[in-house]
């Protein structure tokens, strides 16, 4: 356990020492107006590797996914050395790396570690009513403690409830549907989107007013189409449900590692605290500022991470059947993505200048006015493949950028926007990070769950037609 907190607080001081790599005044610009499309090649290698590679190589890829991940991640940095140079590319990858994915893998390693060490026991059963309440839970609790709080807490138990069932995939599909991207609509704190959304201005409970109609329009449907598909499932099982099949050496309910629970208040804590708090202090690495905000921030949720290794007993994490691989798959092949992605945010910031000029179009009338089914859909399906916290910013600003106006006026564009980025992130496995975690942590418990193209054919057959439902209600 000691290795992955080594190599974050490594990083973490590469950080800390800002000062001792600022260059000279004057950062690097990046044009994305001068960005043709075919910089978004490596982005869609990447992508196409993770759907394909676990198909036709599956030995291979769990090998060598992190090869795989910095190929891409070289085949966009080495071109652009060549066609920017070395200072341009260097401001970049510092920029993605501090200011975007080391928050992002930070936060998702305290909240894996944490959660990790909460063991719920007890003779759970996975009968239709008792994973379809789970389901609900997470839902609720996804808004409160994050999609991947959520969904680190609960996938373990659903897992184990699930241990003697056959037809159980679904059970896992739903969960990615619902723990680990509907349920985190209601607050700043439920996903990423939403908290870029309040770092700009967006009031605390704006979310929970105005997404709460629309997320529940998605959530209820959704589980009422489990509990059915569920209940059909289970009459069919094979192997009657007996004792036999479920953990007989646990009869009572109880919660194991309960700190932990108080430490998943302090991530909490730690992630408001950033949100609330303006310092003006800043330390800088080659030209990119960093609040001293963000920096402590990090700081506790390396803290927290470390109480929890400390204070969980580490045969508590055995029977949880806790193992570090699922965080470092994420952690690999997300620095891939985020690497290769940021010519293709910086084309969408460009706007209708840049080479994807047309998406950004295609979002405004003639006449300037806000389509706003076409913010909902545009943004969304942009966040099923991008990372959907820039995309969601990007659509932010492509509508005006000013909170006031946007939670106003403009409520209903501001809506679309953020319903798309949060909801269409269930599009597929990397639309929202825990997605990725999920899944990696079912197959490690024998779960055989879709390919990356088998996924997204249960969310257009499932979530589409509720996405056209919200579209014609609310857009």
């Amino acid at each position: 356990m000691r290795l992955p907190f080594r190599l974050l607080l490594s990083v973490l001081a590469l950080c800390l020492a800002g000062p001792a790599l600022a260059a000279e005044a004057g950062a690097p610009h990046l044009d994305g107006g001068e960005l043709s499309a075919l910089w978004s090649l490596p982005f869609a290698g990447i992508l196409l590797s993770i759907a394909v590679f676990p198909l036709v190589a599956p030995q291979f890829w769990h090998h060598h996914f992190g090869k795989v991940s910095l190929f891409w991640a070289l085949a966009v940095l080495l071109p652009f050395v060549i066609e920017f140079g070395f200072a341009l590319t260097l401001y970049e990858l510092i920029h993605v790396l501090l200011l975007e994915y080391l928050p992002f893998i930070i936060l998702l390693f305290a909240l894996f570690t944490v959660a990790g060490g909460v063991r719920i026991t007890g003779a759970l059963r996975g009968t239709p009513g008792v994973n379809t309440a789970m389901l609900a839970l997470g839902t609720v609790l996804a808004s409160i403690m994050g999609t991947t709080g959520a969904a680190m807490l609960l996938i373990r138990p659903m897992l184990r409830a699930n241990d003697w069932r056959q037809r159980k995939v679904h059970v896992f599909i739903f969960f990615i549907f619902l723990v680990a991207n509907i349920g985190g609509s209601l607050t700043p704190l439920g996903d990423p989107p939403l908290f870029l959304g309040f770092l700009k201005g967006v009031d605390f409970f704006w979310p929970t007013e105005h997404m709460l109609p629309p997320m529940l329009l998605v959530a209820l449907p959704l589980l009422a189409i489990f509990y059915a598909l569920d209940r059909w499932l289970h009459r069919r099982e094979p192997v009657p449900e007996t004792a036999e099949h479920i953990e007989t050496d646990e009869s009572r309910f109880g919660i194991e590692g309960r700190w932990n629970l108080l430490l998943l208040i302090g991530i909490l804590g730690a992630v408001l605290l950033s949100g609330f708090w303006e310092s003006e202090i800043e330390l800088t690495v080659y030209h990119v500022p960093r609040q001293l905000e963000g920096l402590v921030r990090d700081g506790l949720l390396v803290a927290i991470a470390f109480l929890s290794m400390r204070l969980t007993p580490a045969e508590s994490r055995r029977a949880n059947s806790f193992t570090w691989f699922p965080i470092i798959e994420v952690a690999k092949l997300f620095a891939g993505i985020f690497i290769t992605i940021f010519p293709v945010i910086g084309m969408l910031r460009a706007g209708e200048e840049g080479a994807l000029g047309g998406v950004v179009g295609a979002v405004s009338a003639d006449d300037g006015t806000a389509i706003n089914s076409a913010y909902f859909w545009i943004t969304g399906i942009l966040s099923s493949f991008l990372d959907n916290a820039p995309t969601y910013l990007v659509f932010f600003n492509t509508a005006g950028g000013d909170p006031g106006y946007l939670m106003g006026e403009s409520a209903d564009t501001l809506l679309a926007i953020s319903a798309g980025a949060v909801f269409m992130g269930a599009n597929t496995y990397i639309g929202n990070a825990p997605n990725f975690m999920v899944r990696s942590i079912c197959e490690e418990r024998g779960v055989k769950m879709p390919s990356f193209f088998g996924f997204m054919l249960w969310s257009v057959g499932i979530l589409m037609p509720l996405f056209v439902l919200v579209t014609l209600l609310f857009f």
